[in-house]
């Protein structure tokens, strides 16, 4: 192994740029590859109107990684109340300005990498123009990323599938490149069907995966996520990566068995959301997989809201790193 271990993480969304705080305490090259599907919000306007890349979930990860003051940060997550600018969210445009500048979203992520100290490297997954496309179990196509969850719950209907499109996208060479030379691949946590499974479907990411002899993790949600994985156990989350691979393409799945306050627990009830369950019937199910199972207390209250405990996180995964490597994840000084 190299001097300096290099871990990366796949997905999008608040739960890796959660995790890439947590493990920016070691002293590691530390990777995020992102998923492009994203057609809503701020970033949906901008890729419309703009004809670029969403930037939203670069932006997550990009100040989880980067080295500013807390006003600059709450600056870049600033997001406009009102007039034309309503709703747009100040990062994104910054993004969109730099890429005009720049050329390209390439040159743009390196240039605001170095404005804000970013320590590791942020990567679109594909620099190809995507959809998400889910195949509901009634037989309906939704198209675009951000109404499939609406969708599911107006037609009462489950996810059957996921696609892209076109579903011969390229991966970006960087994201290639940072998978080849990884020690440890970590996906998740996020949504498995929006931010996760988009990552893994861009067909030379999977392949890059499988034949990687790194270790290979993936962090399951806390709570299930209304019109997506509502009713998931722990194993439905690997028996999904299954339907779409034909293989258990990850070694380790880190599983939450810590409990939710009840007051916190009644919030998140009446948007329809419960805390993904982990029990003997799942035990069993991954014990025929060969994947090994660390369930611990995750659970972090923010601000009345779930997150993954980060510091936890990053401990368990040096854990497994020492297990594999036979030596410790280096501290940052």
């Amino acid at each position: 192994m190299k001097n300096k271990a290099t871990i990366t993480l796949l997905g999008g969304g608040t739960g890796q740029s959660n995790i890439l705080r947590g493990l920016k305490k070691f002293d590691v090259n530390l990777n995020s590859i992102v998923t492009m599907a994203d057609d809503g919000g701020s970033s949906g306007i901008l890729r419309q109107e703009m004809d670029i890349l969403p930037p939203g979930d670069l932006r997550n990860c990009i100040l989880a990684l980067s080295n500013i003051e807390p006003e600059m940060e709450k600056l870049f997550q600033y997001r406009f109340s009102k007039g034309s600018l309503k709703g747009q969210n100040f990062g994104n445009l910054f993004i969109a300005a730099m890429n005009e500048i720049h050329g390209d979203l390439k040159n743009a992520i390196v240039q605001i990498s170095k404005i804000l100290a970013v320590r590791g490297n942020v990567y679109p997954v594909t620099y190809d123009n995507i959809n998400l496309l889910a195949k509901l179990k009634n037989g309906n196509i939704i198209r675009g990323e951000s109404i499939i969850a609406k969708e599911c719950i107006n037609q009462k209907s489950t996810i059957d599938k996921i696609h892209i499109e076109p579903d011969n996208a390229s991966a970006s060479e960087d994201a290639v490149n940072a998978i080849r030379n990884s020690d440890v691949i970590i996906a998740g946590p996020g949504s498995l069907y929006t931010s996760i499974l988009p990552v893994l479907l861009i067909k030379e990411i999977a392949y890059e995966i499988k034949k990687s002899n790194a270790v290979k993790i993936f962090i399951t949600n806390i709570m299930t996520e209304h019109g997506e994985t509502d009713s998931f156990t722990s194993k439905d989350f690997a028996l999904e990566i299954l339907k779409n691979f034909d293989s258990f393409i990850f070694d380790y799945f880190i599983i939450n068995n810590g409990k939710i306050p009840d007051d916190i627990m009644i919030k998140y009830n009446k948007k329809g959301q419960n805390i993904i369950k982990f029990d003997d019937n799942d035990i069993n199910a991954f014990k025929k997989t060969g994947i090994t199972i660390i369930s611990e207390d995750m659970v972090k209250i923010k601000d009345k809201l779930i997150f993954h405990n980060n510091e936890k996180v990053a401990q368990i995964i040096n854990e497994i790193f020492k297990a594999k490597y036979n030596t410790n994840l280096e501290m940052f000084f």
